[in-house]
């Protein structure tokens, strides 16, 4: 029963990555029929994204109150029911009303089923979890892609994407009754392989409740904000790059955006294996080149294939940072702030992607949309940077306690 529950956990977070890239490959056709300058899809993502931050600050308390069960159903409810809104809105205010239910839902649905699994599931699922958003957010542009081509509406798109939540919703409400009984007889992961960490911080912070002193905690999230930044301003922006610049048809660069999330999909699938034989750090540090160079393919002025590798390789080099960030808190920072230092790292995550990706529209609508691969790349050097020298500083600690115990 818990392997069949959690093939529905997996099709819930597929269903949370559905809806996450279908504005920025419909965006062409949605700020044409609305007659909007380009920027106003930043202020729109940024709405839903704040919908997000605010459903993931109170989540905590309405998890306890109602389950998470229930709160995933009417989560899925909601942002099935935000997208038949963008279907049938009339006007951009209206896109605007829905954009707050749809950021909402998937707040709560993130944040629950994270919980969850975590719970209730061995680690190593944790890693698939988010595998299945990347299905979810390959699948949407792709779904657009075709009704675009086919009937030239992006109506359409988030039409068939809303029914495809409903389904989910309806699969949710005759399920409503496993997930307690679920949660009770799954195997709790107190004996996870995090519980066995013992960073040095422990000791050193015992006395300290005060998380934000620990040294280079500032850093840990300037990676997550950069790092959310990068990873959400490719998927909002990168289909009018390839339009506005390259000159290619809109159905082919929600292709290619598609192939973006396939990219994050497919490594962060392998990086659950490789994490077996390498270190959380070398894959930090390989996926910010990775990705590094990817950027680069996308500023450079080479043929169009050169603009798809560059897509792809940006996905394979961001897919495996986030949950590699994420799994290295406790060693970072002690069992005892990590749950603390999680918090801030996810809320600082989902400001990078509220505000950065809007950041690049205002400065694209004043100047041009070709600045879009030198504002990603300048995001993951900002990364990059952020993580070297929070490894620095690990280090550094490291040394002097090592000295310490000689002494």
């Amino acid at each position: 029963m818990a392997t069949f529950f959690l093939v529905i956990i997996y099709l819930a977070f597929i269903s949370l990555g559905l809806p996450d890239s279908l504005l920025g490959v419909s965006w062409s056709l949605m700020q044409l029929d609305f007659d909007t300058p380009l920027e106003t899809a930043g202020v729109l993502f940024m709405t839903i994204a704040g919908g997000t931050i605010v459903s993931s600050f109170i989540s905590g308390a309405v998890l306890k109150k109602f389950g998470t069960g229930m709160v995933t159903f009417v989560s899925c409810l909601m942002t099935a029911g935000a997208l038949l809104g963008f279907y049938i809105a009339p006007t951009i205010i209206w896109l605007f009303i829905f954009a707050i239910p749809l950021g909402l839902g998937a707040g709560a649905v993130d944040t629950g089923l994270n919980n969850y699994v975590a719970t209730h599931y061995k680690a190593h699922h944790m890693s698939w979890l988010h595998c299945f958003w990347g299905v979810g957010a390959t699948l949407g542009p792709i779904i657009m892609a075709h009704f675009i081509s086919t009937q030239e509406s992006w109506r359409s798109g988030y039409l068939a994407i809303a029914g495809l939540q409903l389904t989910l919703v309806i699969i949710l409400l005759f399920t409503l009754p496993l997930w307690k009984k679920v949660g009770d007889n799954s195997n709790s992961n107190v004996n996870r392989e995090e519980e066995t960490l013992n960073s040095p911080l422990d000791k050193e912070e015992a006395a300290n409740n005060r998380s934000w002193k620990i040294r280079g905690m500032k850093l840990a999230l300037l990676s997550f904000l950069f790092y959310c930044g990068a990873e959400a301003t490719v998927g909002l922006w990168g289909s009018s790059y390839l339009v506005t610049i390259k000159n290619i048809s809109i159905d082919t660069a929600a292709k290619w955006v598609s192939l973006y999330y396939a990219g994050i999909t497919i490594g962060r699938f392998i990086t659950g294996f490789i994490t077996l034989k390498m270190s959380n750090r070398k894959l930090i540090r390989m996926g910010q080149i990775v990705a590094l160079v990817g950027a680069i393919l996308l500023l450079l002025p080479f043929p169009e294939i050169w603009s798809l590798a560059g897509f792809i390789m940006v996905g394979l080099g961001l897919a495996p940072i986030f949950p590699c960030m994420l799994h290295e808190t406790p060693t970072r920072f002690g069992k005892q702030h990590a749950q603390t230092i999680m918090g801030y790292q996810m809320a600082v995550a989902y400001t990078g992607s509220t505000f950065l990706p809007p950041l690049l529209g205002f400065m694209a609508t004043h100047s041009t949309i070709g600045i879009f691969p030198y504002m990603i790349a300048g995001f993951i050097i900002m990364m990059l940077w952020g993580t070297e020298r929070l490894n620095f500083v690990l280090n550094k600690r490291n040394v002097k306690e090592s000295v310490s115990k000689v002494i």
